[in-house]
């Protein structure tokens, strides 16, 4: 049983007691019993033959045992089966006995100390009504019998009552508690999948952009590069260059207004769904579903048959490519094929950015089960840092995660001739 704020604030019970109720009611009916079984203890002292006084004490101490009914309520029951031969005590046993049945003491011992109860009332009555009346025995017995049930059965059928209810009302607050606790960390872990999600999201756009623009951008800049030397030299080679710039500025601006449209596209009821079925699996589930779902739902987004124009794009801003394609291609996923044109175009960046000049090598498998790609550079044979192309360290951590997110396989790093090896292996769903 729990106490109410207010009761809690001001100083606690005494002793055993939860409320400032049970003490009074306690105190009220050990006075009570202590008067009744003092007034009794008159009547014993004549019939033993002691000094009434203490007759008189004896029931006092008797009836005052009942304060203890809610912390010992076994014994309690035990001192009204003792006092019943000196017929004292009848309202100490029967609170006490509705005391037991309410506790929480196990099932067998209240059976057994009722049946020993019920057992001393039933003889102490036979005893007292066969000597003060004379009636037939049958007449006898029913009568004893009827005040031995009466004076132990409802209290305690009455006891167990109160007392399952109480474990009820217990057990209900219990499992409401606990209810409580769970919606409160179900709360808390919504908010925690709710700002994950946001980061993965911000993610998700970051890296589309920097895929997006950085590429473009960065021909842009190798084509004005290029302009501004050839600009007083030769002209017709700085119209085609400047042309170029062009025609790569309203690429980079298609682009970004394809993507923007995905991005503000509200998002279909089923890839919600599937969004937030996938959501507790992690970091990856959500780069791989989610994410992938967004980006997929762009009907004119990039395409492994699109390659061949990326690589000339290279080729147009002066860079020496090759590519290389095994095996016969099919049409995949369309996060498959974004995913893998998206890591070519970023290892040409790359590539224009550090290393200038270099021979580039682009490799396309296609396997049975699988789709695989690699982009490697030869050692550079021009200025590093020729262009002045910026680099934000952020294009080995996107093409990572986008194969990752789609359970592949991502490996970069120099080779032994002093180029730079970008490979990815991505699996068919």
């Amino acid at each position: 049983m729990t106490s109410t704020g207010e009761e809690q604030g001001r100083a606690g019970p005494p002793l055993w007691w939860v409320r400032r109720r049970d003490v009074v009611v306690d105190g009220t009916l050990a006075v009570v019993s202590t008067a009744e079984c003092a007034w009794e203890g008159v009547r014993f002292a004549d019939e033993a033959g002691i000094p009434v006084a203490a007759g008189v004490l004896f029931g006092a101490v008797v009836g005052a045992t009942l304060l203890l009914r809610r912390r010992w309520p076994i014994a309690v029951v035990l001192v009204g089966i003792a006092v019943a031969p000196a017929e004292m005590g009848f309202l100490l046993s029967v609170a006490g006995m509705y005391s037991l049945a309410s506790s929480d003491v196990p099932r067998r011992i209240i059976a057994g100390l009722a049946s020993t109860s019920l057992v001393a009332t039933f003889v102490v009555m036979y005893l007292k009504t066969r000597g003060d009346v004379e009636a037939d025995p049958a007449l006898v017995v029913a009568l004893s019998g009827f005040v031995a049930v009466a004076l132990t059965v409802p209290p305690m059928l009455l006891g167990l009552y109160i007392g399952a209810r109480r474990r009820l009302m217990e057990s209900l607050q219990e499992r409401a508690d606990s209810l409580e606790r769970e919606l409160s960390l179900l709360a808390d872990r919504a908010e925690e999948r709710a700002e994950w999600a946001r980061t993965e999201e911000r993610t998700r756009i970051a890296r589309e952009m920097h895929d997006v623009v950085a590429h473009r951008v960065s021909l842009m800049v190798v084509h004005a590069a290029a302009l501004e030397a050839v600009v007083t030299k030769d002209p017709a080679r700085a119209a085609k260059n400047a042309a170029l710039v062009g025609d790569m500025g309203r690429q980079a601006l298609t682009e970004l207004r394809e993507m923007l449209g995905v991005l503000r596209a509200a998002p279909s009821k089923p890839a919600v769904a599937a969004a937030a079925a996938v959501a507790p699996a992690g970091p990856v589930a959500l780069v791989g579903g989610a994410a992938v779902v967004a980006v997929a739902a762009a009907d004119d987004g990039p395409s492994l048959r699109e390659l061949d124009a990326l690589v000339g794009q290279s080729r147009a801003a002066g860079m020496a490519v090759e590519m290389v394609v095994q095996g016969e291609g099919a049409a995949y996923a369309a996060e498959v094929e974004q995913t893998a044109y998206r890591v070519v175009q970023e290892a040409l960046t790359n590539c224009h950015k550090h290393a200038p000049g270099a021979r580039v090598v682009v490799r396309l498998a296609h396997r049975e089960g699988e789709v695989a790609m690699q982009v490697e550079n030869g050692p550079c044979e021009g200025p590093v840092d020729g262009v002045g192309l910026p680099s934000g360290g952020n294009g080995l951590v996107g093409m990572r995660e986008r194969v990752l997110g789609l359970g592949g396989v991502f490996v970069s790093g120099p080779t032994d001739a002093g180029g730079f090896r970008v490979s990815a292996v991505l699996p068919l769903p």
